[in-house]
């Protein structure tokens, strides 16, 4: 055979690998769930599980005894507080789908965990309580969104309650967050008199009607919104009154642009209620019609297509003690290019490691089952010993480097002690465990008295999160010693000790990271604006990389 013969060969084998990974990765959907809490997110979730066959039956996230657990909440914290505290990966089939579905944290006090889960996605659904309308939470996130170009959908919910106007809750999405709304369906009443919703594309009435069971009857299709069947549902004045709103939005809202929708600029809105199972199949169905596939991933030297012929991803997460039984530790990984199989080596980056993925799983919340393959858009976990770390590349390409993902300035800080010291060895391999999941961040003072890490986090109860974890899962009892300091920054660059200690403020203190990057803790707001102002050419960071 002739090098000529060969070259075919390989160029026809690369061209049908480039192949199947795009018509591959084409049907996967990454998306997580975003809103305030108990807007009905989680919900939501078990609901579109629902419908991608992946349970028989949904649970609630309500904290009450006898209620079938959800699938996304399954912490026993999460269960008994009735929220969700970690983010959770749930990958299924609708159709030709492959979707992986990531439940994320409402509570702002883990806002940091939410965030790293949306470097991950390539979409959002944004659930809203129709009755309150946007909250301080959902604000937030959506931020994180815009800054990412992150196409969002927007689900209304509980409809089935005495909720805004629909034309107030559009008027705030294009006030509140500056972001233009195309509403897809149209809601027929709302609270008691919610009789269905009327979809604007496919000029069809979509029929609510409530059953002894809590949810509702097979949809009723009817193709135009002056049936009789419709006027005869609804009062005159509500009748009238949706007849003039559609005409309304055909005016002010008409023309649907996909692209608008997949560049961030417009939310395709929906409305419904979760807990009654309605209006979700048009949103799941809508999503998959009007969102995109995975996208090429930025690293360090450039822009990765998906059909690179190197295999790639990014860990955005780590959990321990997902299997009790076993205290093992789960890594997450999305899959940014190339094709994943089982058993394959890989090049740890940061630590210039070959390691071997053998323990690689498809993850539905706590269950797992064995992962042969993955493509660009699915998330895998595998279960292992090595050091990985959230922002972790891994690819079959050494020169490959994934951008970092950014971490939040903590805003509470604390020392953990040991209560017994019967228990050291256990609290010392819990507090280990935890820290590998960057539940909190580490840091280490100077001139401090104490040898202890120091622990920093969003909110306090990410620290109530890890004493509640410490007892439940290792058996320890532990003390929370809380320090006064309410702001942290780090230094874009190394500074003489001796000139930092001079300039700091009363209450301010010095220390590093865990990566040995110099920080200092301030007090208050007031403090850190005395400093700078005294310091001008002293550059602070909120954020490892980032400036202020």
């Amino acid at each position: 055979m002739d090098i000529s013969t060969q070259t075919v060969i390989t160029d026809t084998k690369l061209k049908s690998m480039s192949e199947e990974i795009s018509r591959e990765a084409s049907r996967r959907r990454t998306f997580a769930i975003i809103s305030h809490p108990d807007a009905g997110k989680t919900t939501l979730t078990e609901k579109l599980l629902l419908y991608g066959g992946a349970l028989e039956l949904a649970g609630s996230v309500t904290a009450k005894k006898k209620q079938r657990d959800t699938a996304s909440d399954w912490m026993d914290i999460e269960k008994k507080r009735g929220i969700s505290i970690s983010s959770t990966v749930l990958q299924f089939d609708y159709g030709n789908y492959r979707l992986n579905l990531l439940d994320t944290p409402g509570h702002k006090d883990f806002s940091e965990d939410t965030y790293r889960v949306l470097m991950a996605v390539d979409a959002v659904i944004m659930v809203i309580d129709a009755g309150k309308g946007i909250e301080s939470q959902t604000r937030k996130l959506f931020e994180i969104c815009r800054k990412r170009g992150i196409p969002i959908f927007t689900f209304m919910n509980k409809l089935d309650r005495p909720s805004m106007t629909p034309l107030e809750l559009i008027d705030q999405l294009e006030k509140v967050l500056n972001l233009h709304a195309f509403p897809v369906v149209w809601p027929l009443g709302n609270g008691q008199n919610f009789k269905g919703v009327y979809d604007r594309l496919r000029k069809e009435v979509h029929l609510f009607e409530r059953v002894p069971a809590g949810e509702y009857k097979a949809p009723v299709s009817i193709r135009d919104i002056r049936d009789h069947l419709v006027k005869d549902l609804l009062s005159e004045q509500t009748y009238n009154e949706v007849v003039e709103e559609i005409a309304l939005l055909d005016d002010a809202h008409g023309g649907f642009e996909r692209d608008a929708v997949l560049h961030g600029m417009t939310t395709p809105v929906f409305f419904g209620s979760a807990a009654n199972n309605f209006g979700v199949e048009l949103l799941l169905r809508g999503f998959l019609e009007y969102s995109a596939g995975p996208s090429p991933r930025k690293a360090i030297s450039g822009w990765i297509p998906l059909d690179n012929p190197h295999f790639s991803g990014f860990v955005f997460k780590v959990q321990t003690n997902m299997n009790p039984l076993h205290r093992d530790r789960m890594v997450f990984v999305r899959v940014c290019s190339g094709r994943f199989y089982r058993d394959m080596m890989i090049h740890h980056v940061r630590l210039g490691k070959e390691i071997r993925l053998s323990g690689c799983h498809s993850v539905f919340g706590r269950n797992r089952e064995i992962a042969w393959e993955a493509y660009p858009g699915d998330i895998i976990g595998f279960v292992t010993r090595a050091d990985f770390r959230v922002g972790d590349t891994i690819s079959t390409d050494p020169n490959l480097v994934f951008e970092e993902i950014p971490r939040f300035a903590p805003e509470c800080f604390a020392f953990l002690h040991n209560s017994l010291s019967s228990s050291y060895k256990s609290f010392r391999k819990g507090v280990e465990h935890l820290l590998a999941e960057d539940i909190v961040q580490v840091f280490h003072l100077q001139d401090h008295g104490s040898n202890l890490p120091l622990l920093g986090a969003v909110g306090p109860l990410q620290f109530e999160v890890m004493q509640y974890r410490l007892k439940d899962e290792y058996g320890v009892e532990s003390r929370l010693e809380s320090m006064p300091w309410e702001v942290l920054r780090w230094l874009d660059a190394p500074l003489n000790d001796t000139d930092l200690k001079r300039s700091l403020p009363h209450g301010a203190a010095l220390g590093t990271d865990e990566q040995g990057r110099m920080v200092i803790l301030f007090p208050s707001e007031w403090s850190l604006k005395y400093f700078s102002e005294k310091n001008p050419s002293t550059r602070l960071l909120d954020s490892p990389g980032k400036t202020k």
